[in-house]
């Protein structure tokens, strides 16, 4: 029997007319009230909440809902994109009650070793790096070039890997998402292939890192499940991050108010980070839940096991919110872009850091750059999970090894230095056991 909504008034989340206007889609949901019926694939359809309040009542209620899949993947086929998201594993993103909490506290617990220092060095370091490749052209395409693959390349230091690591991980995930069927395999195979290396290296010898540190941590957790920590950790870390570096440039480039910021004075960078997480949420749909039992939620009767997704994209920009609109929005962390409650994003910190840090110093390099197209001629990637754009080109004057001043060849963007190579952390493995 099916446990997923009628398809007859379904809104599709996919395809180029989504990608193209995403709030459309959401005001057509909204005439259906707080929660409305979407496609997010081909005849595949889910209860979608899009109402701030009816949002954040769903994430704080465990009693409620599971987030566990299994009762509904057999309806996913193999070959949706959808697929890889709501597979179960052993993974904090599909537990619930004590063993949600029993694998959250391992990353919660390793993350707070990092020291912010650290990992903004680290983020000067390879910002660096990929400056260094570009700079001297005069264009750039942020997406590809700079924001899809510094978080990447600093993950791969967090979790230990040495730094030629990095273009490996880099490219692996960039397959990942092509449709290509068989570049598609040939990344998930590159991938495995790296998260063997990985698990292999720190199993034999420990480091200051986070792989290390989910080894260790008192919780005992088995390797499947270390393994399985780490690939959530990229997968909803990563293209999040790149997501919200990208949104948050598009803001900087075609909003003088922002852009002002490193030169002039005006707005912070925290401030468009802000706008972007509130109006272009990077992650725009997710939160998969299920209810227990048969329930009626705001209205709206749920069958048991039907799956059900929180729209933070919609509920961020939800006119019946009662959080201030438009600019006075920017500076109120409210925003639900990194979801609430007992799964609220544990990264939150992390990705605004990392973010952060990659715009200045992107900033502080090239003072002078701007969009190479119009912002209303900018694409975003189809889906109906991330808000990616497709390409965001800019130019600026060129930078050369040699120019006078700072530049990403004479600045100084070494690593923090450990025995390992790895970035050193706010404390020991012992502190971990402590905790």
């Amino acid at each position: 029997m099916s446990i997923t909504p009628p398809a007859a008034t379904a809104v599709p989340l996919h395809g180029p007319a989504h990608a193209a206007n995403p709030q459309h889609s959401y005001e057509l949901l909204r005439l259906q009230g707080p929660v409305g019926v979407a496609e997010i694939d081909t005849g595949l359809v889910v209860h979608l909440v899009t109402d701030y309040r009816a949002a954040l009542e769903l994430l704080q209620d465990t009693a409620t809902w599971t987030k566990d899949t299994r009762s509904w993947l057999s309806q996913v086929p193999e070959n949706s994109p959808i697929r890889p998201l709501v597979e179960w594993r052993p993974s904090l993103f599909f537990a619930d009650g004590d063993e949600h909490a029993h694998l959250r506290k391992v990353i919660t617990d390793s993350f707070a070793l990092l020291d912010p220092n650290d990992v903004r060095v680290l983020t000067f370091r390879y910002a660096d790096r990929l400056l260094q490749e570009f700079a001297d052209t005069g264009k750039v395409d942020l997406v590809s070039q700079y924001a899809q693959q510094l978080p990447l390349m600093i993950f791969n230091a967090l979790f230990g890997m040495e730094d030629e690591q990095g273009p490996p991980l880099v490219g692996a995930l960039a397959a990942m998402m092509d449709t290509d069927p068989e570049r598609k395999a040939a990344g998930a195979q590159a991938l495995g292939a790296y998260l063997g290396t990985l698990i292999q290296t720190k199993a034999e010898k420990r480091g200051d890192d986070l792989t290390s540190w989910f080894i260790d941590h008192p919780n005992g957790l088995s390797p499947e499940e270390v393994m399985n920590q780490i690939i959530i950790v990229l997968g909803a870390g990563n293209e999040t991050t790149a997501n919200l570096i990208a949104n948050t440039c598009v803001r900087m480039l075609s909003d003088d108010r922002y852009f002002g910021t490193l030169t002039t004075g005006s707005l912070p960078v925290q401030n468009a980070i802000d706008d972007a997480l509130w109006h272009d949420s990077p992650l725009a749909n997710y939160s998969f839940h299920f209810p227990k039992k048969d329930v009626t939620f705001h209205g709206t009767h749920i069958p048991a096991g039907s799956p059900v997704m929180v729209s933070y994209a919609a509920a961020n920009t939800c006119p019946h919110a009662g959080i201030p609109a438009d600019g006075y929005r920017s500076g109120t962390k409210a925003h639900l872009a990194f979801a609430a409650g007992p799964h609220a994003c544990p990264a939150r910190d992390l990705a605004l850091l990392i973010a952060t840090a990659a715009i200045e110093r992107l900033a502080s390099y090239l003072p002078d750059i701007e969009l190479a197209v119009s912002a209303d001629q900018l694409t975003y990637r189809d889906g109906p999970i991330h808000r990616t754009l497709t390409s965001l080109p800019a130019t600026f004057t060129p930078l050369t090894p040699d120019a006078e001043g700072i530049t990403p060849w004479s600045r100084g963007s070494a690593g923090p230095k450990t025995d390992s190579g790895s970035p050193s952390a706010a404390g020991d493995r012992a502190s971990v056991a402590s905790s």
